[in-house]
């Protein structure tokens, strides 16, 4: 199963465990009757992000009309809730409900997050589009999908 090997890849270790605080994404990727393309950006990708996989994009905007820092905004029950919030919308944003997920725009696919996404092959190279994130690699199937090593992130 997914669930089983998404840990194994020390490459994508900090995604992997983003998956498992996610409850409705772990108890997925658990589940041989839900498969799935997992879109895991390394370890590298995620540590260079501008923001953590929890922090919204215009959470700065907000906390600076509050007159605040952004990280005052994920403090508190409420601030626990919008960083889980956002950390789904990461993490949903980076599973496809369908596995096996064949190639081309006339097969695009929403995330469980709702983008549309393709994927096509250039060179010999597997990019998902509409951004052209190279895929570095393919891993084995599981009988719930597949584990595709991300150099980039999809926009959440």
């Amino acid at each position: 199963m997914l669930n089983d090997i998404i840990s194994i890849d020390r490459a994508i270790s900090i995604f992997s465990g983003l998956t498992r605080s996610v409850e409705e994404v772990s108890a997925r990727l658990e589940d041989g009757n839900q498969n799935t393309t997992v879109l895991a950006p390394k370890n590298t990708v995620i540590t260079n992000l501008p923001r953590k996989p929890w922090e919204d994009q215009h959470d700065e905007a907000e906390a600076s009309a509050k007159g605040t820092v952004s990280e005052e905004l994920y403090r508190g029950e409420s601030g626990e809730d919008r960083a889980a919030c956002n950390l789904r919308r990461f993490v949903g944003a980076h599973l496809v409900g369908i596995s096996p997920w064949q190639k081309g725009k006339a097969n695009q696919m929403n995330t469980l997050q709702g983008k549309t996404l393709w994927w096509e092959e250039e060179g010999g190279v597997r990019k998902i589009y509409p951004d052209g994130i190279v895929v570095e690699q393919v891993k084995d199937d599981v009988p719930n999908g597949q584990i595709w090593v991300l150099n980039g992130v999809i926009n959440y």
